[in-house]
């Protein structure tokens, strides 16, 4: 069953105050608990397509649909979004000073639920997820990536993707600003996530080495705001040897 259906779409943003058409017609489908892998050369228009996906209101989408667990979501606004069942990860996350990663992310949950969090059994699953992810507990009480590394932001937006358990989780280039090792650590992480959530995942990224791990259920090409190919994994290869200049 579908779960995500994007149809014709056209995003245009606000350039020196006139719009600027970014996204032309594009198409996608994403069955529940599928990884589809979105790639591109840079100004291609894959963070404007997670975007406009989420409901950024700088994101303007003039036409099309975008059908998100049956219902056409076009008109929506971010938090609705949210609600629903959507989540998306960052390329530079925002440090926000005074503000503990803890009470943010049960914010958060409380938000996109709509229920009260019981704060005993929130620090349980909370201290939980960050086992798995490996993250030292002092950092529950520290300020929302302030004075965190690329690789420690990125663990952070994944500790809130395991804690909200969305329908649809959209990575936009999670490896950004990771060395070789971290990289290799986040698609260990993203690999796991995907056989214990019933999410589905849409991962942009141009870095080969984020996928490693992953089992891929259908690659993207996104280039000059189209998608000009689609297939399976055989295209992350393709990508790899040959770059993107004769897709």
């Amino acid at each position: 069953m579908s779960l995500l259906n994007v149809n014709n779409l056209t995003v245009s943003i606000e350039d020196d105050e006139n719009l600027k058409e970014i996204l032309h017609g594009v198409n996608i489908e994403i069955k529940k608990g599928e990884t589809h892998v979105l790639m591109g050369p840079n100004g291609a228009g894959k963070s404007t397509l997670g975007y406009a996906l989420m409901g950024n209101p700088r994101y303007v989408a003039n036409s099309g649909e975008i059908i998100f667990d049956g219902k056409n979501i076009i008109d929506e606004s971010a938090d609705k979004r949210a609600k629903a069942g959507m989540f998306l990860s960052f390329q530079n996350p925002l440090e926000v000073p005074g503000l503990p990663l803890s009470s943010f992310i049960r914010n958060a949950v409380e938000s996109v639920s709509g229920k009260r969090v019981k704060m005993m059994q929130f620090k349980k699953d909370l201290a939980k997820n960050m086992e798995v992810l490996n993250m030292d507990s002092e950092y529950a009480n520290r300020a929302l990536n302030v004075g965190f590394s690329g690789g420690e932001k990125k663990k952070a937006e994944i500790l809130q993707l395991l804690m909200l358990s969305p329908k649809l989780a959209i990575l936009d280039e999670t490896d950004s600003g990771l060395d070789v090792d971290a990289t290799e650590k986040i698609s260990e992480m993203l690999a796991e996530l995907t056989k214990e959530t019933r999410a589905a995942f849409l991962v942009i990224t141009h870095n080969m080495r984020v996928l490693k791990h992953l089992s891929v259920d259908k690659v993207l090409i996104l280039k000059d705001g189209k998608i000009v190919r689609t297939g399976g994994d055989e295209l992350i290869r393709e990508v790899e040897t040959e770059g993107f200049q004769n897709l």
